[in-house]
Parts: C-alpha cells; sequence; structure tokens
C-alpha cells in the first residue's frame, strides 16, 4: 500500500482515470459492433451514414491514447472496403 502522500493522491487519480478510459473504450467497442451489425443486415444506407460518427469517434479515442492511432485507421479502413463491398 502507498505510505507517502503523493502516492496516495496518485492512486486516486488513477482510479479516476481508470474509470474514464474504461467508458471511452466501452463507446469505442459499442461503435464497433454497432457499425458491424448494420453490415452484416446488409444495410449500406444506414452504415454510410454511421461511418463518419464512427471515424469522429474512433479518432477521438486514439487522440486520447486509449488505442493506438493506427489501430482506428486500421478499424475504419476494413470497415469502408465492407461497405463498398455490399
Amino acid at each position: 500500500m502507498a505510505n507517502t502522500k503523493s502516492a496516495i493522491k496518485r492512486i486516486r487519480r488513477i482510479s479516476r482515470q481508470t474509470a474514464v478510459n474504461r467508458t471511452r473504450k466501452s463507446r469505442f467497442k459499442n461503435a464497433i459492433k454497432k457499425i458491424n451489425l448494420l453490415l452484416e443486415s446488409k444495410k449500406k444506407k444506414e452504415a454510410l451514414a454511421f461511418l463518419p460518427k464512427l471515424n469522429s469517434e474512433l479518432m477521438k479515442i486514439a487522440k486520447t491514447g486509449i488505442v493506438k492511432k493506427e489501430n482506428a485507421s486500421r478499424n475504419i479502413s476494413r470497415i469502408t472496403r465492407k461497405i463498398n463491398a455490399l
């Protein structure tokens, strides 16, 4: 257990930040799941409408460092290719 004042403060800050990161990662995963459901049900129009929102969501999360920028770009690229293939 932490035994200095600064270490105790740091533990508090880490726990708050962990909660924030968990919610952001959850939004990231939910956005990916939603677009995949649209793709499975072959709803190209809805998928195209949701794509800019997904792109924005993924880049926000990449900017904060929860997932790497390459990871977000790769996901967007793969999803765009799937939409174009419909």
